[in-house]
């Protein structure tokens, strides 16, 4: 049952609507795809080590394909909420079974949370660049009401994004580019030496979204909708919004924008016309936050699946405005380790088994799915692989802790390691090796 015909049903028991298209997925993925926080984190993308620039051209490059592997992670893992109807958390039952799915679904309840907190506080930050006089409290509590509208009418969200938003979007992004593109100082020197690390924050970038691509997804018309929106809306929107962030740094000034990252805020404001054009990409930037709102609702209703969407929704936007109100954002870098660490793995393991292993043509989501707890282990060696060949810095104690690992069993990790690509292979042999031995033993 739902209360608008072509809207999300109120609960897990209603039947989701096929209603989005290509279009339509690929308006949503590249609006997600153009992020405030991308501007400001283009530096953690020169800079990942802190002491080793990267040069203009490995910068870019590292774009690209950090987006390609990341977004192709995020489409495949959306073809499953398209071909079972079910989102994210739900799908999860699939692989670990309904009890296992609970601790999945909180972590990712967790992380949702944050996002959204994170998106209303940069969301805030960069309307009070606009508007300095407004304080930013109203900002927050602004940003909070109307991405809690935006998740009341999800689908009706989307498609306003795609027949509305979108173009302005595009508008703006080629205006700040010419400008930045003739004015921004020439960025000369660096090495390749980050060259790893910033691939790793870029997939991380993407990956963020793995946990909720099938949320949206199983209102898709058809599976090639869903990745092919995912896949071209997101890669081309994350490279020119990282793309655009390289020249807004140089622009603002590294050390300034290294000191306060919301500071790059101001050389888009500066830019002739840019209070109009920057409005847009802050109004835009909603649908971030709306994301996260929803994708936390919905992943609520994994552990209650009777409760009314709109009840969660509220209590979530309410939530997500209580902890923007006092959110520290220093440590974006290591919450995207974070992250990339816990549902990379997860997911290759639910691609294997999905995919490869014929999971699709059995794939139980009811409440009652029992335990598959050889699921866990993969899970968890893909999570200390990630660890072990990550490069990019996070936490002292915790990076430090990783690395006394390392010296206790022998292991060096090599530059060109990537500590996403290390927890997904990890993950994969190690589920391909459970299950054929699995079966090799009831032979």
């Amino acid at each position: 049952m739902t209360h608008v015909v072509d809207e999300v049903p109120l609960t897990l028991e209603g039947r989701p609507p096929k209603t989005l298209g290509v279009l339509d997925q690929g308006a949503l993925w590249a609006n997600l795809g153009v992020s405030l926080l991308g501007f400001s984190g283009a530096l953690l993308l020169l800079n990942p080590l802190s002491d080793a620039p990267l040069s203009l051209t490995a910068a870019l490059l590292a774009t690209v394909v950090g987006s390609l592997i990341g977004t192709a992670m995020v489409g495949l893992s959306a073809v499953p909420g398209t071909q079972t109807g079910q989102p994210a958390m739900v799908l999860l039952r699939g692989l670990f079974g309904a009890r296992i799915s609970y601790v999945p679904t909180v972590l990712n309840i967790v992380q949702m949370l944050g996002w959204a907190a994170f998106e209303l506080w940069v969301i805030a930050k960069a309307a009070s660049a606009i508007f300095g006089a407004v304080p930013y409290q109203v900002w927050v509590i602004a940003a909070g009401l109307l991405t809690t509208a935006l998740t009341i009418w999800p689908l009706g969200s989307v498609r306003l994004l795609r027949r509305y938003v979108t173009i302005g979007v595009i508008v703006s992004m080629v205006w700040f580019a010419w400008f930045f593109l003739t004015r921004a100082p020439a960025h000369t020197g660096g090495s390749w030496t980050a060259f790893a690390p910033a691939v790793d924050y870029v997939i991380a970038l993407s990956v963020s979204w793995v946990p909720m691509a099938a949320d949206f997804a199983r209102h898709s018309r058809s599976s090639r909708a869903a990745f092919t929106g995912v896949v071209g809306g997101y890669t081309l929107a994350q490279v020119a919004c990282l793309g655009l962030g390289v020249f807004a740094v140089a622009m603002a000034g590294a050390d300034k924008v290294a000191a306060d990252g919301t500071s790059v805020f101001g050389a888009f404001v500066a830019v002739p016309l840019g209070a109009l054009f920057f409005a847009i990409l802050v109004l835009r930037e909603t649908d971030q936050s709306f994301a996260n709102v929803y994708s936390t609702t919905v992943s609520l209703q994994n552990l209650m699946p009777r409760v009314d969407r709109r009840v969660f929704s509220i209590a979530i936007g309410v939530l997500s405005v209580a902890i923007a109100l006092v959110v520290d954002v220093n440590s974006y870098g290591a919450f995207l380790g974070v992250i990339g660490a816990v549902f990379v793995p997860m997911f290759a393991v639910l691609a294997v088994d999905y995919f490869v292993l014929g999971g699709s043509r059995s794939w139980n989501t009811a409440e009652n799915a029992p335990s598959r707890w050889s699921r866990l282990v993969p899970w968890a060696l893909g999570f200390v692989a990630y660890w072990l060949t990550t490069s990019a810095p996070t936490l002292e104690p915790w990076d430090g802790f990783w690395q006394g690992v390392r010296d206790a069993i022998g292991f060096t990790r090599q530059p060109w390691m990537n500590g996403a690509l290390g927890a997904a292979v990890v993950a994969v042999l190690v589920t391909l090796l459970i299950s054929w031995s699995t079966r090799a033993f009831r032979r």
